[in-house]
């Protein structure tokens, strides 16, 4: 069974940083594209940041040059580091993958495996 599992969230004062982690198990396969995922309270979930078996990366927008996503594929772990953390980043972090990475990251729908988030407080 497909399990995706986040750790590393809490509560930062902005400026500050956190990292996420996340542990994929049960694939008989490496996913081939893992990502992270983001939904602030009363809006849809959005894109991050992604990254493939290759390594390469794709960000939002929003999160470049603060954020980094990076992997161990031996240990199938994802990590982002988030740093200059502001409360706009405030929410709630999911970990996600699928076989393929998409051009500019793709959409909540796009993907077949979710974790289960990991919250992210940032405070002013």
């Amino acid at each position: 069974q497909v399990q995706l599992v986040e750790s590393g969230g809490g509560s930062v004062q902005a400026g500050g940083s956190l990292r996420l982690s996340c542990e994929a198990s049960g694939y008989s396969y490496s996913p081939g594209c893992m990502g992270w995922f983001r939904q602030a309270p009363g809006k849809e979930r959005e894109g991050v940041a992604t990254i493939d078996s290759g390594g390469r990366t794709n960000y939002a927008d929003s999160v470049k040059g603060r954020f980094t996503i990076s992997q161990d594929r031996s240990d199938n772990m994802v990590y982002l580091q988030m740093n200059s953390l502001t409360p706009e980043d405030t929410g709630i972090y999911y970990c996600a993958a699928r076989p393929k990475c998409l051009p500019h990251g793709g959409s909540q729908f796009d993907y077949t495996h979710w974790g289960q988030g990991a919250v992210v407080i940032v405070s002013s």
